[in-house]
């Protein structure tokens, strides 16, 4: 991966490192927490600007959130309901309530959501479902993103050789938020397996 990214960034430079940021958006096995500092490193070793490596990985992120946000919007609403529909355990209703929410949070979800692992790149799928305006989210993205980047890109440029240490970190934090999730996926498939059986019951009763 390291190899990877470092030869891409030696090809193209600060718009090589935008375009791996892009790519981590639509595929979240791709680590920001690495090509960030690692871009930070490589421009404090004066091989590219740190000021265009801020600005092409903030426009790798756009790029990468309004592809996702298209998929949102080219699903739309109607085909979100009728996939719900057909998964077990979950209720037209749970999207419903989750429509109603992110019409209350949208833009506190977009903005903030750009800088929590996972939901980084998730998040611009309801706000394309929703079709929240695209000026809104792309502001939102876009400013979101920047503080997100900053914080990484300075830390490699500050820390130099010792940039991999920004992903030890990060990585406990990821997988933090990735057993939160596992953890509220379990709880509510508990939770529907109860009513499904209380549902039994009473009908046998």
């Amino acid at each position: 991966m390291t190899d990877w990214l470092i030869g891409l960034m030696e090809s193209l430079g600060a718009p090589g490192a935008g375009l791996a940021i892009a790519l981590e958006n639509l595929f979240p096995p791709l680590p920001s927490e690495v090509i960030l500092p690692l871009a930070g490193f490589t421009a404090s070793r004066g091989e590219m600007d740190l000021l265009g490596v801020l600005l092409w990985t903030t426009a790798g992120s756009v790029a990468g959130a309004l592809a996702l946000y298209w998929v949102g919007a080219l699903l739309g609403r109607e085909r979100t309901l009728a996939l719900a529909a057909r998964i077990p355990l979950l209720k037209v209703s749970d999207i419903d309530k989750t429509e109603a929410w992110f019409l209350r949070h949208g833009r506190k979800t977009v903005f903030f959501g750009r800088m929590i692992p996972i939901f980084r790149s998730l998040i611009s799928i309801p706000a394309g479902v929703e079709r929240m305006p695209l000026g809104v989210f792309t502001l939102l993205t876009t400013l979101g993103s920047l503080v997100w980047n900053t914080i990484f890109v300075l830390a490699g440029y500050l820390l130099g050789e010792n940039w991999s240490l920004v992903e030890a970190y990060v990585g406990a934090g990821t997988n933090a938020v990735i057993a939160v999730v596992l953890l509220a996926v379990l709880v509510f498939v508990g939770v529907r397996l109860s009513e499904r059986r209380k549902g039994r019951h009473a009908v046998r009763g």
